[in-house]
């Protein structure tokens, strides 16, 4: 019997496994520590910028933060206090899934977002907006902040890290998930804030996780 029946061709195209979040491999270019730091700091000015007009607007947002105003309007809890609460678990999550590397990274985003949202009113005004020009340019800024991090393994804590999680292990997209949380946040919003409000913010939701889902393509961009 012919011995190499039943045996692939050395040079038989070999299926290739869709690569996963921060994957490392020869192809790859790998970022260095100063590209991965100025990635965060670009990352989080960005976010602050759109946090600010959202916040200038009154607009909720999406993810932990928006879940931690809910509280704070819900129970008068400290929105800071609730924030850090609501994070523990996607904190262990990426210490115990997501690696070291992630972990410290996105940290270290989070504290500076938190500096930065502190430091920003004090040197930056927003005068008049239009709610709906408003909505679109906080979520296009957040979703851009998003993506410089998430490029760069780091995240902002909170649905971001859930998000990576199930994209890297499940394949679900990571603009979905987000989506899905954020949606989550807006219908419960409705039982605290103005209905006007919810459907501004909800506009700004979609075009933040929209401009993720589409953008945010770990089978495109292949620098680690």
């Amino acid at each position: 019997m012919n011995e190499t029946l039943g045996r692939i061709p050395t040079d038989a195209p070999r299926l290739r496994r869709k690569p996963r979040f921060g994957d490392w491999s020869a192809t790859a270019i790998h970022h260095t520590p100063a590209e991965d730091a100025q990635a965060i700091l670009t990352g989080v000015l960005l976010a602050a910028l759109g946090l600010a007009i959202l916040a200038h607007l009154k607009f909720l947002t999406g993810g932990v933060a928006g879940l931690a105003l809910i509280v704070s309007y819900a129970f008068g809890i400290n929105v800071g206090t609730a924030f850090f609460l609501i994070n523990i678990p996607f904190y262990l999550l990426a210490i115990g899934r997501m690696g070291r590397a992630f972990t410290i990274k996105t940290f270290a985003a989070i504290t500076l977002l938190s500096l930065v949202s502190y430091w920003l009113p004090q040197v930056f005004s927003i005068g008049y907006i239009d709610p709906l020009a408003g909505a679109v340019i906080g979520g296009l800024l957040i979703g851009f902040a998003l993506l410089a991090l998430f490029r760069h393994r780091a995240s902002l804590g909170g649905a971001g890290i859930l998000a990576i999680y199930l994209q890297d292990n499940f394949g679900f997209r990571a603009g979905f998930v987000q989506l899905a949380f954020d949606l989550t946040i807006l219908a419960l919003a409705f039982f605290v804030v103005d209905w006007h409000a919810v459907i501004f913010s909800l506009i700004g939701a979609l075009v933040l996780n929209g401009f993720l889902t589409i953008n945010h393509r770990p089978d495109r961009y292949i620098a680690t």
